[in-house]
């Protein structure tokens, strides 16, 4: 298989940039800084893309990154002179959220960009509230995917200044993710016991979420939205012994099964912090009172939050989190406009 014949998005990306794209802007400017990737959204920027994939938004697409003051023209050079097809593919296509039929070689400066994605300047070091307020996903729409060159390294530091959280940032995160395990877990055990099944099932569900996604940050790994955080999670260290477990616990006709599977579930990741170098205070479950429940103890919040250096991330509100902690709202999540706002009024 050539490159040009590569069904894999970012091979395919990669021959139209090599082969078509940089032809083009090296002869007119061959000494303008520029940077060419593979970012943003689409299954095939977390190289997750197959052949469903291709029925919307996936083809000859690419990011180009030139100066402020050149993207209109380099733009238009573009619409000028790509030709109509590349790899038996058409260069020139809509897109889900634009109708107009044009190609897709994204021109833009790169600070416009990674600013417009994550809500924050990711060229200079971030705030503690910055920090918060990124996504896994719009963090993973500047990081993944692929560079295929950065003449001048201003896309490759921005990536690598994005690689992963502060360390107090980090144990603030992790600790908030055990704050809201410690907050519900006893409910599925409340609820079950009162013959609200799908009350226990509901709540199941959504610790489920918050063991996958406290998964991810001790693995100081991004989590990608929704459609694809179960296939990444499965991938992960944990996600081996953890992924059956929430399964069993899903799919359990009987609350007592349940419970016990998401405590496994929940006491393997205590493990795993103590392997990544976070506080072990050893079982982090414990019995809710005197009732036939299970909770988190609470020793297991206050030993990650104690070993937070920064009074500043220390003394934040207990459990707030980030934005994906605080909020499932898929508005939010993926407008850099509106985590903003979700900042400002956490802060």
């Amino acid at each position: 298989m050539t490159k040009a014949d590569a069904a894999n998005g970012i091979e395919l990306s990669r021959a139209y940039w090599e082969q078509v794209v940089a032809p083009i802007v090296l002869e007119r400017w061959p000494s303008m800084p520029h940077a060419a990737a593979r970012l943003g959204h689409g299954s095939d920027v977390l190289d997750l893309d197959d052949e469903m994939s291709r029925d919307h938004d996936w083809g000859l697409r690419l990011n180009l990154f030139v100066p402020p003051e050149m993207t209109t023209e380099v733009d238009a050079a573009l619409a000028a002179s790509l030709p109509d097809r590349f790899a038996e593919r058409p260069t020139r296509f809509t897109m889900a959220s634009d109708a107009t039929v044009r190609h897709r070689v994204a021109v833009a400066d790169v600070r416009r960009f990674t600013t417009s994605t994550l809500g924050v300047n990711a060229w200079r070091d971030l705030t503690v509230d910055e920090w918060l307020s990124v996504t896994g996903q719009g963090v993973l729409e500047v990081t993944a995917g692929a560079v295929f060159v950065d003449t001048n390294g201003e896309l490759s530091g921005i990536r690598h200044r994005l690689r992963w959280y502060p360390d107090d940032v980090w144990r603030y995160v992790v600790a908030v993710d055990w704050a809201r395990l410690e907050q519900e877990l006893p409910f599925v055990g409340r609820t079950g016991g009162r013959g609200d099944d799908l009350g226990s099932r509901v709540l199941a569900a959504r610790l489920a979420g918050i063991v996958m996604h406290l998964g991810f940050l001790l693995e100081r790994r991004w989590p990608p939205y929704s459609k694809w955080i179960g296939t990444v999670f499965a991938t992960l260290q944990p996600g081996e012994e953890v992924t059956p477990l929430l399964g069993r616990a899903l799919a359990a006709d009987d609350w007592r099964e349940r419970e016990a599977a998401l405590v496994e579930g929940v006491r393997y990741l205590a493990l795993r912090q103590r392997d990544v170098g976070l506080p072990d205070v050893g079982d982090p479950v414990g019995r809710f009172y005197d009732r036939p429940a299970y909770g988190i103890r609470p020793e297991v919040i206050e030993a990650v939050t104690a070993s937070i250096v920064s009074a500043r991330v220390r003394d934040r509100p207990y459990g707030m989190g980030s934005t994906e902690q605080r909020s499932h709202n898929v508005n939010v999540l993926l407008d850099a406009a509106g985590r903003a706002g979700v900042r400002s009024s956490a802060s």
